[in-house]
């Protein structure tokens, strides 16, 4: 037998196949570079990208890492390969870059005393990789942009708060300011600045503007956000003084989820939040786009559309967060204070097309939006990695590239990541699941595990969500029919007709009578027992198996991994997979248990895993089909270190149990399949520790889904994709 997934894999999230010259342009990510490969040889620490630039020609990406000290290098000459193009050390912490001509500007945070803010603008040249100058600029930078004529540099001047201080109440001064600095060449004229007064405009803190982002338009115009001040700044550069200004005003907010619980609910409302925005841009000349991050009072979780004036033209309100809900990335622990948090932003015309781009820091993608003067159109939500902070376009050559901030390697969790994009006539890779609404509402979704096929429809599937939902355990309903695959229904687990708690389902298996078995993997330290569950169509429990004491005497968090049925009747037996090695168990063994509703009799077989030098390798999922088993093998690595995302199976014949406590036999196994090149080629991102579930559906068609852990220092990202079996004997 032959398992082919990473062709089926490929095309069913990529559009690899040639589309007619009327075909619709999408982006779509065509290569992930993971910033530590800009580490010397031998050096082995944490690494971020934060604001990203790119050289005239489009060839070079360059971004700051503030809390390693340099800004480092990407050659993208050819963008599906990008290569290392090394760093430079920084004494001090850049925080922003912008490229102009040759030169490279960092803006340089010095500051060692909140109450005395220092910084300097660096000028880097990007042939040699040397900083060349420094200009003192008398407080704490946050931004620095490049007028589109290349004659002068906006830097916001922030002298941040001290969030500590006073529960980070305003006003602390000094005051920020804007700068504004004559360049030739690329290079500043330090003794020319020119300092703009922002104080005694805004409302909250007059005295403590708090300035954040800047950005300039054709005309020279400086558009600056005050975020803590809830104030957008408009200032002529060619005067140095503030031509306009206005609020950023509030927002009710209906329909959101107000609180991180385990559980998520599109129910809440909040009525006033002040916008507070991060980044703006300009659209044209006489309209701004503002993301509205929050950071003092407020944040409303969206985007606004200004015109000079104040007017405000758009709003998102809800709109993008329930997007977001929709791709099963909303980030649950961050529903009680600002959602999905859009910061950073990005625009620029690609042809004749206006776009603009919203960075989602805590939902880890980057909203695609077409500017047509009017409402703008949602075009799509990209995969960004975790913690968008930064993005350039790069137009000429139809790319956008993020800057992912967030390092996660000293726990094993993905590095910092720059991720490139494509303009192309092509289907969107992302999503490859997405969920409806229910009675207006997004059905929330992640963290999907365990999954079975409908025994009555072709392309039915059902899955489960883990712990991280464990407030709110449910049954999703698939339809793997439509691309991407659509979540059509959820079925609540309940227990007295309340949500049932203190469940981790990770398996799932239909009981034959419209109900399913569900297997919960227990964690003692959380007072979570290891269990077997058998619910009704409605999702009620109806029956409650514990493990045996016998067995619970070895356990540990490891739990049980997937639950498949083989027979019928007096003969069903259920088979449970272990993940990973008990107290009881041998090094590289885990059990594979039985059970007969019909006797309540408990068995198990040894399983024998691979070997990794690195991480742990343990089960994911069992499902029965033919005369085989299907298992799910996987190390916990992610990344270049993932070796082990494999199928395997076992015979039917070959599940003779032994008694608990007996000798119990050792099963062969038969690799089937090797899910890693599929997984690492599919949208071209990195690849995912959590392979969960496999199952297959009623015509025997294969299918299978990661586990986004609900956004918790994770990309997010879900990959629900087909397996094609070419034969089985």
């Amino acid at each position: 037998m032959k398992i082919s997934m990473t062709a089926a894999l490929a095309a069913a999230l990529l559009a690899s196949a040639a589309f007619p010259a009327a075909a619709e342009s999408f982006f779509n990510r065509i290569a992930t570079f993971p910033v530590a490969s800009n580490l010397g040889e031998g050096e082995d620490k944490a690494t971020s990208s934060e604001i990203i630039t790119a050289t005239p020609d489009g060839n070079t990406l360059i971004y700051s890492d503030a809390p390693g000290g340099t800004i480092g290098f990407i050659d993208i000459t050819d963008p599906r390969s990008p290569k290392a193009g090394g760093s430079i050390a920084i004494d001090g912490e850049p925080n922003s870059v912008a490229a102009v001509g040759e030169k490279v500007l960092v803006t340089i945070d010095r500051t060692e005393n909140m109450t005395k803010p220092a910084g300097d603008l660096g000028v880097v040249d990007v042939a040699s990789r040397k900083l060349e100058n420094t200009c003192d600029l008398g407080g704490q930078p946050d931004s620095v942009v490049v007028s589109p004529d290349g004659t002068f540099a906006a830097i916001a001047i922030e002298n941040q708060r001290d969030e500590e201080l006073n529960n980070g109440a305003l006003p602390q001064l000094p005051a920020g300011e804007l700068l504004i600095l004559p360049l030739n060449d690329g290079t500043p004229a330090c003794d020319s600045i020119k300092r703009v007064d922002l104080t005694g405009l805004a409302t909250v803190a007059p005295e403590d503007p708090e300035p954040e982002f800047v950005n300039i338009n054709a005309d020279g115009e400086i558009a600056v956000t005050l975020q803590e001040n809830n104030h957008i700044v408009i200032v002529d550069s060619r005067t140095a003084t503030v031509s306009g200004h206005f609020t950023a005003g509030t927002v009710d907010l209906d329909g959101i989820d107000t609180k991180s619980d385990g559980a998520l609910e599109f129910t809440g409302r909040i009525d006033g939040v002040p916008r507070e925005p991060d980044s703006v841009k300009w659209l044209g000349t006489d309209r701004l786009v503002v993301a509205n991050e929050g950071d003092y009072k407020g944040g409303s979780r969206g985007f606004t559309i200004f015109d000079r004036s104040g007017k405000v033209l758009f709003d998102a309100g809800t709109s993008l967060e329930h997007e977001v809900a929709r791709l099963g990335h909303f980030p649950d622990k961050r529903a009680k204070s600002k959602g999905i948090e859009p910061e950073g932003m990005e625009a620029a015309k690609f042809g004749d097309q206006q776009y603009f781009f919203v960075l989602l820091e805590r939902a880890s993608l980057m909203a695609v939006y077409k500017d047509t003067g009017g409402e703008p159109e949602l075009v799509q939500l990209l995969p960004s990695g975790i913690s968008p902070e930064g993005a350039v376009a790069i137009p000429a050559r139809n790319l956008v590239a993020s800057a992912n901030e967030v390092d996660l390697g000293e726990d094993g969790g993905a590095r910092s990541h720059v991720m490139i994009y494509e303009l192309a006539e092509a289907e969107k890779a992302y999503p490859t699941i997405v969920s409806n609404d229910v009675d207006g509402t997004p059905i929330g979704w992640g963290a999907l595990s365990g999954l079975v096929g409908d025994a009555e429809k072709d392309g039915i599937l059902y899955a489960v969500s883990d712990s991280f939902y464990g407030m709110q355990p449910s049954i999703f309903t698939i339809d793997a029919s439509r691309k991407p695959a659509e979540i059509m229904g959820v079925t609540r687990i309940t227990r007295g007709g309340q949500p049932a708690q203190k469940l981790d389902i990770e398996g799932i298996a239909l009981d034959g009578k419209g109900g399913f078995w569900l297997a919960s993997e227990g964690d003692s330290a959380k007072f979570v027992g290891h269990g077997i569950y058998n619910v009704n169509a409605k999702g009620e429990i109806k029956v409650e198996i514990a493990l045996p004491v016998e067995l619970l005497a070895g356990q540990t968090r490891f739990g049980l991994e997937g639950i498949t049925t083989i027979g019928e009747g007096d003969k069903l037996t259920l088979w449970m997979a272990v993940q990973r090695e008990w107290k009881d168990d041998e090094k590289g063994i885990v059990k594979l248990l039985s059970y007969k509703p019909s006797s309540k009799e408990w068995g198990a077989v040894r399983y024998p895993l691979e070997k990794t030098e690195e991480g742990w390798i343990g089960l994911s999922e069992i499902t029965a089909h033919g005369d085989h088993v299907y298992i799910i093998e996987r190390d916990n690595l992610i990344g270049d270190k993932a070796k082990l995302k494999k199928l395997y199976r076992v015979a039917i014949a070959d599940l003779k149990p032994a008694k608990l406590g007996e000798a119990l036999p050792l099963v062969a196994k038969e690799e089937v399949h090797d899910f890693i090149p599929g997984l690492r080629s599919a949208t071209n991102g990195y690849v995912v520790d959590k392979l969960e579930g496999f199952a297959f559906d009623k015509s025997g068609k294969a299918f299978a889904v990661t586990d986004n852990d609900g956004v918790d220092d994770s990309s997010g990202e879900t990959l629900f994709f087909p397996v094609t079996i070419n034969a089985i004997n």
